[in-house]
């Protein structure tokens, strides 16, 4: 499967039995990003991170079901 890297638009193959191929099948509002781009973001935002001034907010937490 032939993807494009959403960031830096390098075209790149996947192997199609790969749960990332199977993901941009079957969802089109997921995107890919090439390894280079993931690694480079994934290293500017642990260094955001070590300044102090940055805060990391992870997605919001599900509430749970109460019971009735």
């Amino acid at each position: 499967m032939r993807v494009q890297c959403s960031i830096c638009d390098k075209i790149e193959t996947i192997d199609d039995d790969t749960l990332i191929a199977k993901r941009l099948r079957n969802r089109p509002i997921h995107t890919y990003m090439c390894q280079e781009c993931h690694d480079r973001i994934t290293k500017k935002t642990e260094e955001r991170l070590k300044t102090g001034k940055f805060t990391f907010h992870p997605g919001q937490q599900k509430k749970e079901k109460v019971k009735k």
